[in-house]
């Protein structure tokens, strides 16, 4: 069964930060294509060992990734 999640890469020293917010997974690798593919890999091992219950309780499509502007005093 295919799922549409979210991956929200950010850079973090020489690598990159994966994190899918739908289910509060996380990953990481060297390059952008790396880090989207080991999320890609963490995301579909917890959907095969995760508890309907645990998932459930995770999934969430509420999530929304928005630019926003801040002030500093």
């Amino acid at each position: 069964m295919k799922h549409s999640l979210t991956a929200v890469l950010t850079s973090e020293g020489d690598g990159f930060v994966a994190f899918c917010p739908e289910i509060d997974v996380v990953s990481q690798g060297d390059t952008v294509e790396e880090a989207k593919a080991n999320l890609r890999e963490a995301v579909e091992l917890f959907l095969e060992c995760a508890s309907t219950t645990e998932i459930g309780e995770r999934l969430s499509f509420e999530s929304f990734v928005s630019a926003m502007e801040v002030e500093v005093a």
